[in-house]
């Protein structure tokens, strides 16, 4: 298995943890549950970015740009009333 593969299994994986404390955070019972898993996400968000910038500084992992005209294009498609504000 290559360095890429390996490390975006590791993203995916943080990914889906992020998920999960994110939902433990939002429906927890007590303030020292919310706070566990508030504080769980928080260091996974962190592992995540960590792991992204490595990868993206690796080009391992690229974001294709896109032009601002297409974005609005696709914002009044859904929302013809974006246009008018």
């Amino acid at each position: 298995m290559d360095n890429k593969t390996m490390l975006e299994g590791i993203l995916w994986d943080l990914k889906s943890l992020g998920d999960l404390f994110l939902h433990g955070s939002i429906e927890s019972g007590t303030k020292n549950i919310h706070k566990a898993f508030k504080d769980a996400l928080n260091d996974i968000l962190t592992l995540q970015n960590d792991l992204y910038t490595l990868m993206s500084d690796e080009n391992m992992y690229t974001i294709e740009k896109v032009a601002e005209t297409k974005i609005t294009k696709v914002q009044n498609k859904f929302n013809p009333t974006l246009e008018e504000e």
